[in-house]
């Protein structure tokens, strides 16, 4: 009986520090105005300016237009062009000649080029060539322009063949039936945005328990801490919670962007994404404390987490996709716990995946949090003594 009561006393008193832990490093945190300022206003603004500047699809096309042809074919072609929505015509130079000005000025990123034969080898059953020349200088921007050209020009052939079949002369149709999963119109704000809330949380996260104990080193306080009735784990757990909560925040802030202003359909549950997320921070947090832990200063944190968070970004797959990169990079993505996070927060946001599901997304994040937490409590030991 004695033992119990000894035991649930000292669980309460666990709990106790914990929360008085906890709620110094929140005011810690929260009386600085400039901190609360960069809880919120960096949340909005990646929200925003990622969903409507960070997009791949091309709604406004520039082009211009040189019809050396001037017949009915052509003027069918191009009204395709015209009555395609995403492109607009800038110019219709006399000559191709002419088509080197207006790109040099980037006043058009796609030409399009119809020589004088093209009725002629039409009427005799010839390939007739239509010449695209785009503005290569933003080789995505210009790669897209010339997939929407051809996909246009297939569109023109494919009704041409239709009519000559409706009219007898034996020549048959093709017709081709896209469709794109969870993700129907191909939006890339679609792709973004989900993965904009792990990414949120990535960046804040790894700051504010990056911070935490070289704040305390540089303040002078990291000794009065030592001779306070907490031990090593309450310590490293009041250091850690803090920077979950305001990461969860912040993560719910691009949720809402995401979902509500953006109207991104939402397919999952709450609680898996919850859930995600937590498990995520868990493992950043680690890293996070890791870094502090071996820091002297907070000028020494910040290029720790310059060196670090670069390579994270670009291996997390969240702006190119990881089956593109080399091999070794694709095994090096398995260290970076951002790649499970982006990989789990898009699926549960667009797929509506379960937890049982995310499984090769969860038991990485968990891994690294068992590495990265008790390496970091072993360091805080090790330098504070």
């Amino acid at each position: 009986m004695c033992m119990t009561g000894t035991m649930q006393e000292r669980i309460r008193l666990f709990w106790r520090h914990l929360f008085f832990m906890c709620q110094k490093e929140l005011l810690t945190t929260l009386k600085d105005r400039r901190m609360r300022a960069m809880m919120i206003v960096p949340a909005l603004m990646q929200g925003f300016l990622f969903g409507y500047a960070a997009s791949y699809n091309l709604d406004n096309v520039p082009y211009a237009v040189v019809d050396e042809a001037r017949s009915e074919a052509s003027r069918s072609l191009l009204g395709h062009f015209a009555g395609s929505g995403c492109f607009q015509l800038a110019a219709s130079p006399d000559s191709p000649r002419e088509i080197g000005e207006l790109i040099d000025r980037e006043e058009i990123i796609l030409a399009v080029v119809i020589p004088r034969d093209f009725e002629r080898k039409l009427q005799q059953g010839e390939t007739a060539e239509v010449q695209v020349i785009a503005d290569g200088r933003n080789s995505s921007v210009a790669g897209m322009a010339i997939g929407y050209a051809g996909r246009i020009v297939s569109e023109w052939n494919l009704e041409r063949m239709a009519e000559r079949a409706g009219s007898g002369a034996g020549y048959g149709g093709v017709s081709v039936e896209s469709r794109t999963w969870f993700n129907p119109n191909q939006i890339t704000r679609w792709i973004f945005s989900p993965g904009l809330i792990a990414m949120i949380a990535f960046v804040q996260v790894l700051l504010l328990a990056g911070m935490s104990i070289a704040r305390e080193r540089e303040q002078g306080t990291f000794d009065q801490l030592l001779v306070t009735p907490l031990s090593p784990a309450e310590l490293l757990l009041g250091k850690a919670v803090p920077p979950m909560l305001i990461g969860l925040v912040q993560s719910t802030i691009l949720f809402c962007i995401a979902r509500f202003w953006f109207q991104i359909p939402f397919a999952g549950s709450l609680l898996t994404l919850y859930l995600a997320l937590i498990l995520f921070i868990f493992s950043l947090i680690g890293v996070g404390l890791m870094i502090s832990a071996i820091s002297e200063s907070m000028q020494q944190v910040m290029v720790y987490l310059m060196v670090l968070m670069m390579p994270m970004v670009l291996l997390s797959g969240l702006a190119t996709p990881i089956i593109n990169m080399p091999e070794l990079l694709q095994y090096a993505t398995y260290a970076d716990p951002l790649r499970f996070a982006v990989d789990a927060v898009r699926r549960i946001y667009l797929e509506g995946a379960a937890a049982g599901d995310l499984l090769g997304d969860f038991v990485p994040m968990v891994l690294i949090s068992a590495i990265t937490l008790p390496l970091s409590g072993w360091l805080f030991y090790n330098r504070a003594v």
